[in-house]
């Protein structure tokens, strides 16, 4: 059972960092991206709704195993003319079968699954053959005195943050797990504590 942190307090602590403005742009550089038949990963609050074109997203199915989370997304804003449903899921063990989906979006997810590389094979299964994966993520910082900060507060961090790491490598594990990788993209956001605001985001595609 959800202790009284987990179900009233975190929400809204998520609602806070994830939507801050530095975040929502980033959001914007990607989700538009999305086409077909779309899986959202960790769809949590629905922040990325708002930016789905449904001009091009035939579907759209997010998945997230907090029901607090999931109540959220089912309320937040979005185009009428955008299909949205939104399941019970985890994303290393997705309820779909193989080569369902166009686009899988995966933004500010991957900090938090219990195994990032669980997550990314199950990605890569439901993907059609010529389906894209569009993410942004935040991790591990290339600059090893805002790294070895982010090794220190990692511990304190998950607790307060729902599981979230700050050490977990990016662009090298979507890589590692068969994709090929567009260039990617990546900057410090602004505004932001350094040890959360390493980003990493872009598109890659079947191997």
């Amino acid at each position: 059972m959800a202790s009284l942190y987990d179900r009233y307090i975190l929400p809204r602590l998520l609602t806070a960092g994830c939507s801050s403005n530095p975040i929502m742009r980033q959001r914007a550089k990607v989700v538009p991206r999305a086409t077909g038949k779309v899986l959202e990963l960790g769809i949590g609050m629905g922040l990325n709704l708002p930016f789905y074109d449904p001009d091009k997203v035939k579907s759209l199915i997010g998945v997230d195993p907090t029901p607090e989370l999931r109540a959220a997304a089912l309320a937040a804003p979005r185009d009428p003319r955008l299909k949205v449903e939104v399941q019970d899921g985890a994303a290393e063990a997705l309820p779909f079968a193989d080569q369902s989906f166009d686009s899988v979006v995966c933004t500010f997810t991957l900090c938090s699954v219990h195994s990032p590389a669980a997550a990314l094979a199950e990605a890569r299964r439901v993907l059609k053959p010529g389906g894209t994966f569009l993410y942004c993520e935040h991790g591990l910082a290339p600059d090893p005195g805002i790294a070895k900060w982010q090794r220190r507060w990692e511990p304190l961090w998950k607790r307060m943050a729902g599981g979230c790491h700050l050490t977990r490598p990016i662009s090298s594990a979507i890589a590692e797990a068969g994709f090929k990788l567009e260039p990617v993209e990546s900057m410090y956001l602004p505004n932001s504590p350094k040890i959360a605001a390493w980003n990493e985001w872009g598109a890659a595609t079947l191997g």
